[in-house]
C-alpha cells in the first residue's frame, strides 16, 4: 500500500513539512527578525504581505475552480473578520497566526484529499487542528533549550487558534461551494 493516496496529497504533505521546517529554522534568528520588524512601517508591510499570502493559501485550497459571487462574498467576509481580529494582536501573536494558519491549511487539505481518495480519515478538520497544535507544543519545547528564546504557553494557544481559524475558514468555503453547486 502506498504511503500517499495521490500525488496531490504527497505535494500537500511536502508543503506542510516545508512550513514546519521554516518555523523551526526561524527559531535561531527570530531576534534578528524582531529587530528588523521594530520599524512600524516595515512590520506593517510585512504583516500585510503575509496576510495576503495566507488569504491566497486559504482561497486557493477552498476555491479550486472559478468561485461564484456568493463564494467570493463569504471569502471576503471571512477575510475581513480575521483581519480585524488579527489587527488587535501584537507582532509575535500575528506571526503565530500566520505561520500556523498556513500549516493548518496544508495539513487539512492533505487529510481531506486522503479521505476523498477513499482512505480512512475521521474528522480531517479536527485531526488537522490537533496535528498543528502538537507541532506548536514541540516548537515551544524546543525554545526551552535555546538561550535567547522563551517557552510560552500562550504561544501554544495562539498556534492552536490559528489552526482553528484556518480550518474553519477552509470548511466554510468548501461548504458554501458545495451548497452553491447543488
Amino acid at each position: 500500500m502506498d504511503l500517499f493516496s495521490s500525488q496531490r496529497e504527497q505535494r500537500l504533505w511536502l508543503c506542510a513539512l516545508a512550513v514546519v521546517a521554516l518555523i523551526f529554522a526561524s527559531l535561531g534568528f527570530s531576534g534578528t527578525l524582531v529587530d528588523l520588524l521594530s520599524n512600524d512601517n516595515v512590520a506593517a508591510g510585512a504583516f500585510g504581505l503575509a496576510l495576503l499570502l495566507v488569504a491566497a493559501t486559504i482561497l486557493t485550497d477552498g476555491l479550486q475552480s472559478k468561485p461564484t459571487r456568493t463564494e467570493m462574498a463569504v471569502a471576503f467576509g471571512i477575510a475581513a473578520v480575521i483581519l480585524m481580529a488579527v489587527l488587535r494582536l501584537t507582532l509575535a501573536e500575528r506571526s503565530h497566526l500566520i505561520e500556523y494558519g498556513v500549516l493548518a491549511v496544508f495539513v487539512h487539505a492533505a487529510l481531506t484529499e486522503r479521505a476523498n481518495q477513499g482512505r480512512q480519515v475521521r474528522l480531517p478538520g479536527v485531526v488537522a487542528i490537533l496535528v498543528v497544535a502538537v507541532i506548536g507544543v514541540v516548537d515551544e519545547l524546543i525554545q526551552l533549550a535555546l538561550p535567547d528564546r522563551v517557552f510560552d504557553s500562550v504561544d501554544m494557544l495562539f498556534n492552536t487558534l490559528a489552526a482553528v481559524c484556518a480550518v474553519v475558514a477552509s470548511l466554510v468555503l468548501a461548504r458554501i461551494r458545495r451548497s452553491v453547486r447543488v
